[in-house]
C-alpha cells in the first residue's frame, strides 16, 4: 500500500500533486477549524445553559459566565438584548463559513487533478499505435485518486460544518430564552 503511494507520487505531474497538496490543505484546515470551533462552542453552550437554568430556578440575574451579561447593561431593553445576540452569534459562526467553502470546492479541486491526469494519460499513449484496456485503465484509476480525495474532504467538511451550525443554532436559542426571561422580568 505504501508503495502503490509512492509509486503514485512519484510518476504524478506537478499539476496532480498541487491538488494533492492543496486537498491535504483543505483537510488540516478543516480538521483545525472544526476542532477549535467546537470546543469554542461548546464551552458557550454550556455557561449559556448554566445562566439559563439559574434565570428559571432561582430567579437570580443572569451569570456571569453568561455572554448576555458582557455586553448588555443593568437595563435590559428588548433593543440592547438583540443587538447583543447578534454579536455573539456572528462571533459565535466565524469560520464556519471556510468549511462550507471547503466542502463545496473539494469535489472540484479533485475533479481538476483527475482531469489533467487523465489528459497527461493519452498524451503518453499518442506515441502508441496500439493501446489496450489493460494499459488505460491503471493510467485512469491513478487519475481519480484526486477525485477521490476532493470528495473524501468535502465529506469531513461538510459533515463538520452541519455539527458547527448546530451548535450555533442551540446557542442562540438559550440566548433568545434568557433575553425572553430578563425582557419579562423588565
Amino acid at each position: 500500500m505504501i508503495d502503490t503511494a509512492l509509486n503514485y507520487l512519484n510518476n504524478g505531474s506537478a499539476i496532480t500533486l498541487l491538488v494533492l497538496l492543496t486537498l491535504s490543505t483543505y483537510f488540516i484546515i478543516c480538521f483545525w477549524l472544526f476542532i477549535y470551533r467546537y470546543m469554542t462552542l461548546n464551552a458557550m453552550v454550556f455557561n449559556e445553559k448554566k445562566s439559563l437554568e439559574a434565570l428559571t430556578s432561582r430567579g437570580a440575574s443572569l451569570s456571569p459566565l453568561s455572554a448576555l451579561n458582557k455586553c448588555s447593561s443593568t437595563v435590559h431593553t428588548k433593543e440592547i438584548l438583540h443587538a447583543c445576540e447578534i454579536s455573539i452569534i456572528k462571533d459565535a459562526s466565524s469560520g464556519i463559513t471556510w468549511l462550507s467553502i471547503i466542502s463545496s470546492t473539494s469535489p472540484f479541486v479533485g475533479l481538476f487533478g483527475t482531469v489533467v491526469g487523465i489528459l497527461e494519460s493519452f498524451a503518453k499513449f499518442s506515441s502508441q499505435t496500439k493501446v489496450g484496456f489493460s494499459i488505460i485503465a491503471p493510467a485512469i484509476s491513478e487519475a481519480l485518486v484526486a477525485t477521490a480525495a476532493g470528495i473524501f474532504v468535502a465529506i469531513f467538511a461538510y459533515s463538520f460544518h452541519q455539527v458547527l451550525v448546530r451548535k450555533v443554532y442551540e446557542l442562540n436559542i438559550y440566548l433568545k430564552a434568557q433575553s425572553e426571561i430578563l425582557i419579562a422580568k423588565g
